[in-house]
């Protein structure tokens, strides 16, 4: 446990404090033995058993889904799609951005947020690494091509985190983060960001994605050797590519800052991390029809598992739903071991995540990018 922590849980001090201080030792000592195999938790209204997809897999156990704002949805998406054309993605592109409501999604997965001007640097990002996704690294019917995906994330990274200028070296540089529409998206969305942000947060949406390109590049080397990863190495690489890296902007949107020595502490972070996997498993099983009509299927956990095991997709998503269920199931456990610390930043921010989990659900259920769902094969 970091020393940010510790402190936090250690309790006031001075006259009158040693009863406080037995009993938050006793809970620190507590919070520090081993973790007890997980249970079925005490029923919490925060979390529900939700039906998914075409109703016929188990559901899913996800947090409630807390605000549906359509109204405000809306505006964010009206600025949205304007954004995206200033950033150069054609007519049809702008329309296909608004049609898969990003903005919606921001809206669901934020609701202690009303403002559509901090919504929208979500919104932003979002739909930026969305189209870097889609038109770098997994749509080859949009050109993605496993062989050119590194040097072009080596030059989202540039449009993402600004390099000191090196004189003539600096000019080509220049003109390529000028000259593509998914580097301007990344570039615009920062600048947004740190109109808000503090430094260190703006360097932690910069690092959680530079973490989340590096396993793209993974994806990419068993897609150019044709080895598909068995589902453990998969998911392993998954925990690095979920939705943490837009759950880093929780505390941006909601106007406060989350001290990094919390963010970063590792019980905190298993929390996050928690979070960001069970919203990527949500999204891997209403991605499985879409991902097998591709030519070149993108890694996909149902689809790992399916292979693995040489089942059907249905088995496959069943496995997937139970595993999902245990991950949001230990993040709700962590996120009530660590109610006793005395930051309301960091109850904010956990309750943020589980937010984010339940908004999160709701999008991939009315997303139109997810309207088909998983069939045997």
């Amino acid at each position: 446990m970091t020393d940010a922590l510790s402190t936090l849980l250690a309790g006031p001090t001075g006259l009158g404090t040693s009863a406080a201080r037995f009993a938050s030792g006793l809970t620190a000592e507590r919070l520090s033995e081993p973790e007890a195999p997980a249970v079925e938790p005490v029923h919490d209204p925060a979390y529900a058993y939700r039906p998914w997809g075409d109703g016929t897999a188990s559901p899913l156990y996800c947090p409630v889904t807390e605000r549906i704002d359509d109204a405000l949805a809306e505006e964010v998406n009206r600025r949205l799609v304007a954004w995206a054309a200033d950033c150069g993605f054609s007519e049809q592109e702008c329309e296909q951005i608004g049609k898969t409501g990003f903005a919606r999604l921001v809206m669901l997965a934020h609701p202690d947020c009303d403002d559509p001007d901090r919504l929208l640097i979500s919104a932003k990002l979002n739909a930026a690494w969305w189209a870097a996704d889609d038109l770098y690294a997994d749509d080859t019917a949009l050109g993605a091509r496993p062989a050119e995906l590194p040097p072009r994330l080596a030059l989202a990274t540039a449009a993402m985190d600004p390099l000191p200028s090196l004189g003539e070296f600096s000019r080509d540089l220049d003109e390529a983060l000028a000259g593509h529409r998914v580097l301007i998206s990344l570039r615009s969305g920062m600048e947004h960001l740190r109109q808000y942000g503090t430094p260190a947060q703006s360097q932690r949406v910069c690092y959680s994605t530079f973490t989340m390109f590096a396993i793209w590049n993974a994806y990419a080397a068993w897609s150019h050797s044709g080895k598909q990863p068995p589902a453990w190495e998969y998911i392993a690489a998954r925990q690095h590519d979920s939705f943490y890296t837009s759950m880093t902007l929780i505390d941006v949107l909601g106007g406060y800052e989350l001290d990094s020595n919390l963010f970063y502490d590792s019980r905190v972070r298993r929390a996050a991390i928690q979070a960001g996997t069970a919203s990527v498993l949500v999204n891997d099983l209403h991605s499985v029809t879409k991902d097998l009509a591709d030519e070149n299927p993108p890694c996909n956990m149902v689809l790992q598992i399916a292979a693995d095991r040489d089942c059907s997709i249905e088995e496959a998503t069943e496995t997937t739903v139970a595993l999902h269920n245990d991950v949001v199931r230990d993040f709700q456990d962590g996120h009530e071991s660590l109610l006793p610390v005395a930051s309301p930043e960091l109850h904010r921010f956990l309750r943020g995540l589980r937010s984010w989990m339940g908004g999160g659900f709701e999008w991939h259920s009315t997303s139109p990018r997810y309207r088909s769902t998983p069939t045997d094969s």
